[in-house]
C-alpha cells in the first residue's frame, strides 16, 4: 500500500488533468481522509504548483460545514499533496438519473446554498458540476458540500494562468467564451445545469454546452423545459429557464436566491394530496359486508 507522509493511499476517488484524489487512512488520528496529490506531469510547473496550494489555503480559510475542509499539507518525491475531510456518501454524479424529483429539488438547493458560502468568501467557483459536489450522508437530511477549487477566480488571478477553465456542459456562456467579465451568476448558470441534470437524467445543451452551439453559430437555443411527467410546479420549470439564460442579468441574482426557491417550490411538491374522507354511501356499504361476513362465520359455528 502506497504511502505519502503519514497518511496510507487506499482506493482512488476521481482524477483530472491536474490531480488525483484517494480516500487514505489516517493511522495517527484513527481516521479516513481525502489527500489530492498534484499531478506528475504537472509538478515541475511552478504556477500549476502555486495554484494547487493556493486552492489548499482557500479550502482552509473558507471555515463552513458546506465547503470540505484541508487540515494539512505535503510535499513527497517533489509531489505536493493536501489532505481534506473524507466525506462518506459520494458525489452528486452518482445521484444523476436516480433521483425522485423531492430528492433531486432538495440536493440542487443544497448545492445551491454551498456555493453561496463561497461567493460570500468573494469566490467564483467556475468548476461547478455533480462531481465536484459531496454528499454528506451524515446529516439528516442530506447535505452538499462543494469541492475542488482549482478552477476559482481568485485562484486564477493569483496563479496569472489565462485559459479558460471549467467543464464545457456546464459553463455560462461569458464564462466559455470570454466575452467579457464574469461574476457569481456564471455559478448560478452552473447551479442550473446540475438541478435540471438531477430532474432529468441528462444534461440541457449536451455535453458541449451551449459554446458549442455557438461555436457551430447555430441560434441561440432557448432553455429547455422540463417533461411534464416529472410532476414539478411549473414555477421550477420558470426558474431553471431563467437560471439558464444566455444574458446573466435573467438569471437569479445569487446561488442562495437560486436556492431559496428551489426550497420552497420543492416543498410544495413534497406535499402529499389531501386525502379525500369515504363517502356515506362506502362506509354503508363496508358496514354491510363486515355484517353479513360476521352472519356467516356465526351460522358456520353452529
Amino acid at each position: 500500500m502506497r504511502k505519502l507522509g503519514r497518511y496510507l493511499l487506499e482506493d482512488r476517488l476521481g482524477a483530472g488533468s491536474f490531480a488525483t484524489v484517494w480516500r487514505a487512512y489516517d493511522p495517527e488520528l484513527d481516521t479516513d481522509v481525502a489527500v489530492k496529490v498534484l499531478a506528475d506531469n504537472w509538478a515541475a510547473n511552478a504556477d500549476v504548483r502555486q495554484r494547487f496550494l493556493a486552492e489548499a489555503r482557500l479550502l482552509r480559510r473558507i471555515s463552513s460545514p458546506r465547503v470540505v475542509r484541508v487540515h494539512d499539507v505535503g510535499v513527497q518525491d517533489d509531489r505536493p499533496f493536501f489532505v481534506m475531510d473524507y466525506v462518506r456518501g459520494g458525489t452528486l454524479a452518482e445521484k444523476v438519473g436516480h433521483c425522485r424529483p423531492a430528492e433531486a429539488l432538495h440536493l440542487a438547493a443544497e448545492a445551491g446554498y454551498a456555493v453561496q458560502v463561497l461567493h460570500d468568501a468573494g469566490v467564483v467557483h467556475r468548476d461547478i458540476k455533480p462531481s465536484n459536489l459531496l454528499l454528506d450522508v451524515s446529516r439528516t437530511p442530506t447535505a452538499v458540500l462543494v469541492a475542488d477549487l482549482g478552477s476559482a477566480k481568485q485562484l486564477a488571478d493569483a496563479s496569472g494562468l489565462t485559459v479558460t477553465t471549467g467543464t464545457p456542459a456546464y459553463m455560462a456562456p461569458e464564462q466559455a467564451l470570454q466575452t467579457g467579465g464574469f461574476d457569481g451568476r456564471a455559478d448560478v448558470y452552473a447551479l442550473g445545469v446540475v438541478a435540471y441534470e438531477l430532474l432529468t437524467g441528462r444534461k440541457p445543451f449536451g455535453p458541449g454546452g451551449r459554446a458549442t452551439l455557438a461555436a457551430a453559430q447555430t441560434p441561440p437555443s432557448p432553455s429547455p423545459t422540463l417533461p411534464a411527467e416529472l410532476g414539478t410546479p411549473k414555477a421550477i420549470d420558470t426558474l431553471l429557464r431563467a437560471a439558464l439564460s444566455v444574458e446573466p442579468e435573467n438569471r437569479p441574482r445569487t446561488a442562495q436566491a437560486f436556492a431559496d426557491a428551489l426550497s420552497s417550490h420543492g416543498e410544495e411538491e413534497q406535499v402529499p394530496a389531501t386525502r379525500s374522507r369515504p363517502t356515506p354511501l362506502v362506509v354503508w356499504l363496508a358496514a354491510l359486508v363486515v355484517f353479513l361476513v360476521t352472519t356467516a362465520l356465526t351460522w358456520s359455528v353452529r
